[in-house]
């Protein structure tokens, strides 16, 4: 049974047929998934997803998918640390770490993205599946792909780290190299996909992709007892997971499974790549590219497609946002 019924631009609300689009035609804003939230409501509860297997299809009905779903059946459900050390260190009551670092099967979180988008990938008829990447992406949509039997290419920049782009070929994906950052990457896989009819995880699927990061925030509220956090600190890069583990927050008000406020969310981002944070303490409304400079490679994009819902999800939530530099990166790494 399907809850998704289409996609709408998040700016001016123009629908869309759920297919493999990413832009508004009308005013080039991005596209979001829109559900039947009156037979959501009726169709989940807390008690049938405490049954389930703990996986991210736990939240299946929440989920942009039309049949059953194809792959990612041991993602997600990661632990959530109780970080005790940490919370003497800092001076705080109660803090906790989600930890995707042991996520099924590339150990991070893109592997709770990608099994949502190549389910859909098959649903809409592709037989090529990629992705645009920095590393961590790459491995996970060369690995689904694979147990999917897709043909996968994957498009990283050419500066990308020796152990990153072992772990994406370990797949057997078709792996090309990009002269230029993530951007010029991103940009080139755009064209790609509208030349060639390939499905791209975090462009042209994007919009599904994007969903499978609400189950970050599903997972904390479960974990935690059926109960908000009061503040949620989350990475800035491409912009997909802040505003999605905030639309989950307010998605589990919608349906039922929570009645009350949920938390002021903060975004975090290396001071060499900072779009995000230059625009909240500006007072933007859309964050400017900057050229990064880290070396937290893995955050580091200058233009993030999802800036403005990041910037909205912040404000909207009584949240904030702060840069670490490099130094304070490495020192933080031996907390």
């Amino acid at each position: 049974m399907s809850f998704l019924t289409g996609l709408k631009c998040s700016i001016c609300d123009t629908p869309f047929k759920p297919e493999a689009l990413y832009v508004c035609n009308q005013c080039l804003g991005p596209l979001e998934v829109t559900y039947d939230r009156d037979r959501q409501r009726k169709a989940i509860t807390r008690e049938i997803i405490g049954k389930r297997p703990p996986s991210l299809w736990r939240y299946r009905e929440l989920l942009p998918i039309q049949g059953e779903p194809r792959t990612g059946f041991d993602s997600g459900f990661t632990p959530l640390v109780r970080a005790r050390n940490l919370e003497r260190e800092l001076g705080v009551e109660e803090l906790y770490i989600k930890d995707d670092s042991v996520n099924h099967p590339t150990l991070s979180y893109k592997d709770r993205v990608v099994p949502v988008a190549a389910t859909r990938a098959i649903e809409l008829g592709f037989s090529v599946f990629g992705c645009a990447s920095t590393g961590n992406l790459a491995n996970s949509v060369a690995a689904h792909a694979a147990r999917l039997g897709l043909e996968c290419f994957v498009f990283i920049p050419q500066t990308l780290e020796p152990g990153k782009i072992l772990g994406s070929a370990i797949s057997g994906p078709h792996v090309i190299a990009i002269d230029g950052n993530y951007d010029d990457v991103n940009r080139l896989c755009t064209q790609v996909g509208d030349r060639y009819g390939w499905g791209f995880a975090n462009i042209n699927l994007r919009a599904y992709y994007a969903e499978g990061a609400k189950t970050y925030g599903f997972e904390i509220v479960e974990q935690l007892g059926w109960r908000f956090p009061k503040h949620l600190v989350c990475p800035v890069a491409g912009g997909t997971l802040l505003p999605r583990i905030g639309r989950g927050f307010h998605e589990l008000n919608a349906v039922g499974l929570m009645d009350s406020e949920p938390p002021s969310i903060h975004a975090a981002q290396a001071a060499g790549c900072a779009p995000v944070i230059n625009a909240l303490r500006s007072g933007a409304e859309h964050p400017e590219p900057v050229k990064p400079d880290t070396i937290a490679s893995s955050i580091a994009i200058g233009n993030p497609a999802d800036g403005f819902h990041v910037l909205d999800t912040i404000r909207s939530s009584g949240g904030s946002g702060d840069t670490a530099s490099d130094e304070e990166i490495l020192d933080a790494i031996q907390l």
